[in-house]
């Protein structure tokens, strides 16, 4: 039979996984009498846990939302920033086990706090390794979260682009941005917000970490639909660009790690058999044209050979003969 604490821990979990159960169940479950979880459930109240007493033939109990977090919980802002980082950065292989903390959180959170994360709907995007993150105000991304729930304006001052070429003495003359919330994003450790702006009568993603919010919101819209109709693909396409119009493949005499690093987001390189004992990778890129495409893969300093399209051949060529004509005494 398990100790005192240990039965509670467990009592606590059972509650936790289920919304109603009866009290013979529970009593069989964790090897004790009825009366001993009448206690036990007693000793859980006394912490702060609401667990509420049921109706049935058998009476049961239930682990209902509170005034107030158990104490040996969270704070308010713990709470929040908790259920946040669980939503957006759960590890690879551990988002079952996420959600589940998700959940047991968001069942004991005051109904306050629960509307707010609630509203907070999320969408991440990976993108390359490397990046820097940016501090973002809980409170900002919890407004915007409900500006976009609530389908309803947001004004802010934003710095960043042509901002920072304006002075300080502009900047107070400059109106707020109006925009449509439509999204937010989480991405490599910054927050983005995709938006409808009003006034330029355009799409934008604005950093949130770059936003001051104006108090108050503005009427309420009509969603529109994100171009391409799906958010994570709409917020890809603005960090990587459009496809490359010439795209082509050559194989790399050189190992597949120290090429990776260069290619870029749009590129891919993977390894292949040694010949010989030598290291090959093959490697995909793309660029704005046949020619700009071979500079590409010839600024990466090491032997290639270029398989297709014939397209890229032929401006390998063309590239080979221009730098023979330029080298002194060249034909």
């Amino acid at each position: 039979m398990l100790e005192t604490s240990g039965r509670l821990l467990a009592l606590l979990s059972l509650l936790q996984a289920r919304r109603d159960w009866p009290g013979g169940l529970l009593a069989d479950r964790l090897g004790v009498s009825p009366r001993t979880v009448r206690r036990d459930v007693d000793r859980l109240r006394e912490l702060g846990y609401p667990v509420n007493a049921t109706k049935g033939p058998d009476g049961g109990y239930r682990l209902d939302a509170g005034a107030e977090l158990p104490p040996l919980l969270f704070d308010d802002e713990q709470a929040v920033a908790v259920a946040v980082a669980l939503r957006t950065g759960a590890i690879p292989g551990a988002e079952e086990g996420a959600l589940r903390a998700l959940a047991t959180i968001r069942q004991v959170m005051p109904a306050r706090l629960r509307a707010r994360l609630d509203a907070l709907e999320v969408t991440t995007v990976r993108r390359r390794a490397g990046r820097d993150e940016a501090a973002v105000d809980p409170d900002a991304l919890l407004a915007l979260g409900s500006a976009c729930q609530a389908r309803e304006v947001v004004r802010f001052d934003y710095e960043g682009g042509t901002m920072a070429a304006i002075g300080e003495g502009d900047r107070a003359f400059r109106p707020p941005r109006r925009v449509e919330p439509h999204h937010l994003v989480v991405s490599d450790g910054r927050w983005y917000l995709v938006s409808f702006d009003l006034d330029r009568d355009d799409w934008r993603l604005f950093r949130v970490d770059r936003m001051t919010l104006r108090s108050g919101t503005g009427p309420r819209f009509t969603r529109r639909e994100v171009p391409g109709g799906d958010v994570a693909g709409f917020v890809a396409s603005r960090f990587t660009g459009p496809p490359s119009p010439a795209q082509g493949a050559a194989v790399f005499h050189a190992r597949a790690a120290d090429i990776v690093p260069w290619v870029g987001a749009q590129g891919l390189c993977e390894p292949l058999p040694d010949v010989d004992g030598a290291p090959r990778c093959r490697v995909v890129l793309g660029s704005w044209s046949w020619g700009g495409l071979a500079c590409r893969f010839g600024a990466f300093d090491v032997p290639f050979e270029v398989t297709g399209p014939p397209e890229l051949v032929d401006a390998v060529q063309q590239l080979a003969g221009r730098y023979a004509a330029a080298a002194p005494g060249g034909a």
